[in-house]
C-alpha cells in the first residue's frame, strides 16, 4: 500500500486483467521457492514508524502535505490521514552494533522531524492511538490526497455493498460507532518491524513471530483510549481489524478478513501465504502496470492490501535478487525512542530464540492458542493470562520476566548483537515489566490522577516523550 497508483476508478476488465497477472506472478514465485532463488545473506532489520502531527493545544494537526514539503525527506512520507506521517530508516544487517545504530538513526530523524514541525507550531507524537482524537476528526475531509487511499475507500465500500463500517470495542468501557469510510484505520499508528531472512529459516521465523505476538504486544501496549473511552490496553488491534472489515460474513468479501492474525502456521514455506492471498482475498486495487513479471508488481500490491499482524513481504536487493522479509505489525508507536528500540530488540531476540529451539514452538502450542494469547495480551496487557509452550496457563508478566527475557537475550547473542546494546534494551523491557509502567498504563495512571482531559494528557505525554526517557521512568505528577 506504499505504492501510489494513477487512478481510483476501475472497470471489470481491470479486475480480470489484474487477476491474470496476479496468477502468473504467483506461479513464478512458486518456481522461485522451488528453485531456492532468494538471497541467502543473514538477517537484516528495519522498521517503519507512524506518527501524529499535534498542534500546540494537543489536538491532531491537519498539515502533513505542507509539513512534508518543508521537511523534504524521502524517508518520511504521507499516511492515510492528513494528521499522520510515516518515518522510515534504511535496513541494516542485524548484528554487532545494529541496535545502537537503529537508535541513533531514529533519534536523528525524530529530532529533525520535530525541528521542522516546530516551524508550524506543532510537534510529532509516537503513540498507538492519539487520546485527543475525536470522532468528527475522521472522515474523507481528513484523508491524504493520494489516489491509493481514495481507491482503498471506494473498493472497501464496494465489497461492503455501500454499508458503513461498524466499530464495537468492549473494554473497560464500550465504544460503538458507525463510520461511512475507512478513516478509522488512521486512528491506529504502529511501529512495524521488518526482518529479512534467508528462505531456509523463513518459515520457522514466521511461526516464531506468531507465537511471540502476545508478549510483544503486551510489553509494548500504548493505546488505552480512543474517542475519550477507556478500552483495551492495545486498542489499535480491534480498531484496525474493524476499520476495513470486508472479510468473513461481509457479502463478496471472501472467506478471510483483511486485517487478521492469520489462518494458521506456515507448514513448509512462506509461499503458502501468497497462495492464500491469491485464492482467498478479492483484489482491492486492480491497478495493472507494464512491469515485467519478475518484479512481482501485482503480487506485491495485492499483498499490501492484506494486513496480517505478521505479514510476509517480497523485496529485491540492489542487483535484483529477490529476498524475503517478515513484517511484525503488532507493536504500537512510542512511547519514546529508547522504548521503540527496546521493543525491537525484544522481538528480534525472542523470535530468533524461538525459531532456533530444538523443538519448534509451533509443535508445542497450537495456532488457536497462540491467537487467543494475542487477543488476551492486546486487551489486558501485562495483566493477561496466557497458555504457554508447556500447556500451563501463566501470568504473562511473570512469563516475560522469568522465561522470555532470558530467551530474548539468547536470541540476540545468536545474532552476535553488541552485549552493551542488548543489556540496555532488555533492561528497559525488564524495568517496564517489573513496574507495569507501559505506555498504556502511564496514560491510565495520568488520567486516574488528573481526570479525563485528553488534550492535557496528550500534552503531558509529549513533554515526557521529548525528554527521551523510557516510559517506566516517566512520572504522572505533571
Amino acid at each position: 500500500m506504499g505504492q501510489e497508483i494513477s487512478t481510483s476508478r476501475f472497470r471489470r476488465q481491470d479486475f480480470e486483467q489484474f487477476e491474470d497477472r496476479l496468477a502468473d506472478e504467483t506461479a513464478l514465485l512458486e518456481t522461485w521457492f522451488r528453485e531456492a532463488r532468494f538471497d541467502t545473506a543473514g538477517c537484516v532489520a528495519g522498521f517503519e514508524l507512524e506518527a501524529w502531527l499535534v498542534s500546540a493545544d494537543g489536538r491532531p494537526a491537519a498539515m502533513n502535505a505542507e509539513y512534508l514539503d518543508a521537511l523534504g525527506s524521502p524517508l518520511v512520507v504521507p499516511e492515510l490521514s492528513v494528521y499522520n506521517v510515516e518515518i522510515n530508516t534504511r535496513q541494516r544487517p542485524l548484528e554487532g552494533a545494529a541496535l545502537g545504530r537503529m537508535r541513533d538513526s531514529l533519534d536523528a530523524v525524530w529530532a529533525r522531524c520535530n525541528e521542522v514541525a516546530a516551524r508550524f507550531g506543532s510537534r510529532l507524537a509516537m503513540i498507538g492511538t492519539l487520546p485527543s482524537l475525536r470522532e468528527e476528526d475522521l472522515g474523507l475531509h481528513s484523508m491524504s490526497p493520494l489516489q491509493r487511499y481514495r481507491a482503498l475507500n471506494e473498493q472497501v465500500l464496494r465489497l461492503r455493498q455501500g454499508r458503513p463500517l461498524e466499530l464495537e470495542v468492549r473494554g473497560a468501557e464500550l465504544l460503538r460507532i458507525r463510520q461511512p469510510d475507512v478513516m478509522l484505520e488512521a486512528a491506529t499508528t504502529s511501529f512495524q518491524l521488518h526482518l529479512q531472512t534467508p528462505e531456509a529459516s523463513a518459515a520457522r521465523l514466521f511461526n516464531a513471530s506468531v507465537v511471540a505476538a502476545a508478549p510483544t504486544v503486551a510489553v509494548a501496549a500504548n493505546s488505552p483510549f480512543l474517542f475519550g473511552r477507556e478500552l483495551w490496553q492495545e486498542t489499535r488491534v480491534p480498531v484496525f481489524e474493524q476499520a476495513v472489515a470486508v472479510g468473513g460474513e461481509e457479502a463478496g468479501g471472501g472467506p478471510n478478513p483483511r486485517v487478521t492474525f492469520g489462518s494458521g502456521y506456515v507448514r513448509e514455506s512462506l509461499f503458502e501465504l501468497f497462495a492464500e492471498n491469491r485464492d482467498c482475498y478479492p483484489v482491492l486495487l486492480p491497478m495493472c502496470e507494464s512491469e515485467p513479471p519478475e518484479r512481482l508488481y501485482h503480487l506485491r500490491l495485492h499483498n499490501g492490501t492484506i494486513w496480517r499482524w505478521i505479514r510476509p513481504l517480497i523485496g529485491f536487493d540492489g542487483d535484483g535478487t529477490p529476498h524475503l522479509r517478515i513484517e511484525h505489525r503488532v507493536i504500537p508507536a512510542g512511547p519514546s525512542v529508547p522504548d521503540a528500540i527496546a521493543n525491537a530488540a525484544f522481538y528480534y531476540g525472542l523470535a530468533q530464540a524461538l525459531a532456533a529451539a530444538p523443538e519448534p514452538p509451533e509443535a508445542r502450542i497450537d495456532f488457536q492458542t497462540a491467537r487467543e494469547n494475542f487477543y488476551a495480551a492486546a486487551r489486558y496487557g501485562l495483566a493477561a493470562q496466557v497458555r504457554w509452550l508447556d500447556g500451563r496457563e501463566v501470568p504473562l508478566r511473570a512469563l516475560v520476566l522469568e522465561t522470555l527475557l532470558p530467551l530474548a537475550r539468547k536470541g540476540l547473542q545468536r545474532l552476535d548483537i553488541d552485549p552493551g546494546d542488548t543489556d540496555e534494551c532488555l533492561d528497559i523491557i525488564e524495568a517496564r515489566t517489573r513496574t507495569g509502567r507501559t505506555g498504556a498504563q502511564w496514560q491510565l495512571d495520568y488520567v486516574a490522577r488528573h481526570g479525563r482531559d485528553m488534550e492535557a494528557l496528550t500534552l503531558a505525554y509529549l513533554e515526557h516523550q521529548q525528554q527521551g526517557l523510557p516510559v517506566h521512568e516517566w512520572g504522572v505528577l505533571c
